[in-house]
Formats: structure tokens, sequence, C-alpha cells
């Protein structure tokens, strides 16, 4: 009697089992393959955001430095006009406390959002309108004009004024640059992976993009 018997030792089950071998083999290379593109790109964009970021918070920290910088002079600008008796105290009122909102609100690198800048940005408008007032009634002591600790802070204080306008500019261009780049395509995925947002600019307004006249 003849029985027919399927083993698995058959040639034609040694094909099909070498081929399966085969198609697992080419479908784990795929997948290593991918996932060595996809861990190299992830790299490549992530570190690339960080440098731009670090590149914007180093700027950032430069700009609180010279508006810090404006700060220190102006305080020790209204301790050389207090000498005056009759130098308008309501007008170093007005300096201090401005002044002093002005120190008060700092902001995180991290946190450089558009109301977060927006405030800040106020307050430092608020201080320059103040200091612009300072300057005008200073004109009106000729012996304060010629002592010499108030011509060198003057000196220091317009240098000072011009440096910010150029950290500002600075700042937005570090900015637009970051901003630019985790936005586009294909960087914006991993941006959004990584939680990488966008920065806010300084915005001119009216009169507030020029420096307070210092001219004596």
């Amino acid at each position: 009697m003849e029985t027919n018997q399927i083993t698995g030792n058959t040639p034609e089950n040694k094909v099909v089992e070498k081929n399966g071998c085969l198609a697992s083999f080419l479908i784990g290379s795929i997948v290593f393959i991918f996932l060595m593109i996809f861990g190299i790109t992830t790299w490549f964009y992530y570190n690339g955001m960080v440098s731009r970021e670090e590149t914007v918070n180093s700027q950032w920290a430069q700009v609180e430095n010279v508006y810090q910088r404006r700060a220190d002079l102006i305080q020790n600008l209204v301790a050389t006009v207090k000498g005056y008796a009759d130098f308008e105290k309501s007008t170093l009122t007005d300096v201090v406390n401005a002044r002093s909102k002005a120190t008060s609100i700092t902001i995180s690198p991290e946190k450089l959002d558009e109301a977060s800048l927006q405030k800040f940005q106020q307050a430092q408008d608020g201080f320059s309108s103040a200091i612009g007032r300072l300057m005008v009634v200073m004109e009106k002591y000729p012996d304060l004009k010629a002592n010499e600790n108030f011509s060198r802070l003057m000196t220091q204080l317009e240098q000072t004024e011009n440096q910010i306008t150029q950290e500002r500019a600075l700042f937005n261009k570090t900015a637009q640059d970051y901003n630019t780049a985790i936005r586009k395509f294909p960087r914006n995925l991993f941006a959004k992976m990584f939680g990488f947002k966008a920065k806010a600019y300084f915005k001119a307004e009216i009169g507030a993009n020029k420096a307070p006249a210092i001219k004596f």
C-alpha cells in the first residue's frame, strides 16, 4: 500500500523557507536602514535647531546687558543731579519709578513670546520717555552740564543708547534665522516633535526706535 507523505524536508518547502528568510532579511535591512537615516536626520536637525536657539538666547542676554547698563548709568546720573537743590524733583521721581519698572521685568529666553516681549518693550519705552524728559529739564542747568562727572555719564549714556539699537537689531536678525529654520519643511516636523517654538521680535513704534537725544 502506497501513502503520500508530505514532509518538511521536500525541495519545495526548502525553497519556500529560503525565500521566507530572504524576505525577512530584506525587510529587516530596510527597517534598519530607515531607522539609521531617521536617526541621523533627527540628530542633524535637532543639533542645528539647538545651535540656532542658543544663538538667540545669547543675543537676548546681550540685549538685557545693555539695558541694564543704561539703568545703572541713569541711577548714577540721578545721584549726580540730586545735588542741585532747585532741580525738578518730580522729574527725578518719574525717572526713578520708570527705571524700577523697567528693571523689574525680565524674560527667560525660553519664554520669548509676543506677549512677554511686548511687556518688556513697553517698560523700556516708558523708561526711554522718562529719560527724554530728564534731558529736556537738564538744559536749564548750565552749571550741571559743566560738571565733569555729568559730562562723562552723558557720553557713556549716548554710547549705550546706540548700542541698544544695534543689539536689538542683531537680536531680531538671529531670531529671524531661528524662526525661519524651524518653519521650513521637514525641519518643522522635528521642531514640533521636540518643542522648539518661535521667538518674538522687537517692533519699532512711533518714536520708540530712536534713542533719546543727548546733546549738551
